[in-house]
């Protein structure tokens, strides 16, 4: 009924609606504890490798034992692996090796139930699909969810010389404008946070002129959202010959930067393009700072870069990511298999004085865009996937303007009703194209041994 309300809506009381909203966002994650855990994540900027490594230890103990005696996944599969509570308080950081890995179909079956602490303070699901398509539910309290916003100030925009309170602009995955075909205004304006909200779905050479109306008319001093998304309207604002507002900053996530995409993007805004990389699951967190060094904050979880046999990887070489967080206690993820890659800097002397682990290269993954019936261009199809519990894994595939064809690994919970909800939701997004189902026991892995979510034939 909300949905329809809103849909229904002429664009400016959907624009209060959205402020609505955004005043309850704005105090949930600037609220409470933000501005104590801002000073202390600050404060901890400057600290020297002895003394992260101090750190690190007394909290990974400590989450350890938390674990074990508050999270019944974790008591059971710690103690099957011999494990006891003294074993934790004597823990090292290079005894993580002993330690099962957390896959992502153990989130994926547990994360709403015995992988919760039973100590949680009350808090909310968020849905994530992740890169590989393997739908996720991460579990944020309030106070957790204002501790990694604080970290995200401090080590984000806080390096890019902006912060949350100056009017910024985001293109977004979130749904605000329904209809593929929808004539402008191609975005949404939340007057709690001074944030014009992009719509990701609709950019286009038709488009393109309204987008940066309404950069301009925000008056945004940044610009946040997918990397590919900001270089696909890069490329259409050089296509047409025109010109964008210059910024302070562009903050990129969700997908791998290139250099090529980070290039064009800063020509056409005239700015520094500041790339980092997290995820929901919020159990690490990569940024890039003014001297371009991308590093890894250590008061946001330990990070494992190993090969393919599970060994550290000298620094230069590329490994996957293990991750344990440090800041989420009500659904701990430890040495959690978050399925990404990233590149350690063979130099690990820093010229920024920061002593922080340094990452020469994101790599994540590259999603396939997705063109749609009227000529826009989309990535972040995991929209499709989210809520639906009985997928075990997905994958989208455009086969042509008009055909879909999606592949399904599922659980026997899964029903035709799924079927029909993931068929709305994509010509929601495509608008009439044919969608054709393909159920699989599983999902090839491409030449890198990494599972694309998005596919692209055209």
């Amino acid at each position: 009924m909300f949905q329809k309300i809103y849909t229904n809506s002429p664009v400016f009381i959907q624009n209060a609606i959205i402020s609505m909203y955004g005043y309850y966002w704005k105090n949930r994650r600037f609220g409470g504890c933000f501005n104590k855990k801002l000073d202390d994540f600050n404060g901890r900027v400057n600290y020297t490798k002895k003394e992260w490594d101090n750190f690190q230890l007394k909290e990974l103990r400590r989450l350890l034992i938390h674990a074990f005696t508050s999270v019944p996944f974790y008591e059971e599969l710690y103690t099957k692996h011999g494990f006891s509570i003294k074993d934790f308080e004597l823990f090292k950081i290079e005894d993580l090796k002993k330690l099962p890995y957390l896959e992502k179909d153990d989130l994926r079956k547990f994360g709403t139930s015995t992988l919760l602490s039973n100590k949680r303070k009350r808090g909310n699901f968020y849905n994530s699909s992740g890169s590989t398509g393997t739908p996720t539910k991460i579990f944020f309290s309030k106070e957790f969810h204002q501790t990694w916003s604080a970290l995200y100030e401090s080590r984000v925009r806080t390096w890019a010389g902006v912060n949350y309170k100056m009017p910024r602009a985001m293109i977004g995955g979130r749904r605000i404008i329904l209809d593929p075909l929808s004539k402008p205004p191609f975005h949404r304006y939340n007057m709690a946070e001074n944030q014009a909200y992009f719509s990701a779905y609709h950019i286009s050479e038709r488009a393109v002129d309204d987008y940066l109306e309404g950069l301009i008319k925000s008056k945004s001093k940044y610009l946040v959202g997918y990397a590919m998304s900001i270089h696909i309207l890069s490329n259409m604002i050089v296509k047409k010959n025109l010109k964008a507002p210059k910024l302070k900053a562009v903050l990129t996530s969700s997908e791998k930067l290139t250099d090529t995409m980070r290039r064009n993007i800063e020509n056409v805004f005239n700015c520094k393009v500041f790339d980092a990389y997290s995820g929901v699951e919020a159990c690490g967190l990569i940024s890039e700072n003014s001297y371009g060094e991308l590093l890894f904050s250590p008061d946001s979880g330990i990070m494992e870069v190993l090969d393919d046999k599970g060994m550290p990887v000298e620094n230069g070489m590329s490994g996957e990511v293990i991750a344990t967080g440090f800041l989420n206690y009500d659904q701990p993820l430890i040495r959690y298999r978050i399925g990404d890659c990233v590149k350690l800097s063979r130099n690990q002397n820093s010229i920024s004085g920061i002593e922080m682990p340094i990452i020469e290269e994101i790599e994540g993954r590259i999603e396939d865009v997705v063109i749609g019936s009227d000529g826009q261009e989309m990535v972040r199809f995991h929209g499709v996937f989210i809520g639906i519990d009985s997928i075990i894994m997905a994958q989208l595939i455009q086969k042509s303007l008009k055909l879909i064809i999606i592949k399904l690994v599922v659980e026997n919970s899964y029903s035709t009703e799924n079927e029909l909800e993931m068929v709305k939701r994509i010509k929601s997004q495509l608008g009439d194209v044919e969608i054709r189902f393909k159920y699989v026991d599983k999902i090839e892995k491409d030449k890198n041994g990494k599972y694309k979510a998005v596919i692209s034939k055209l």
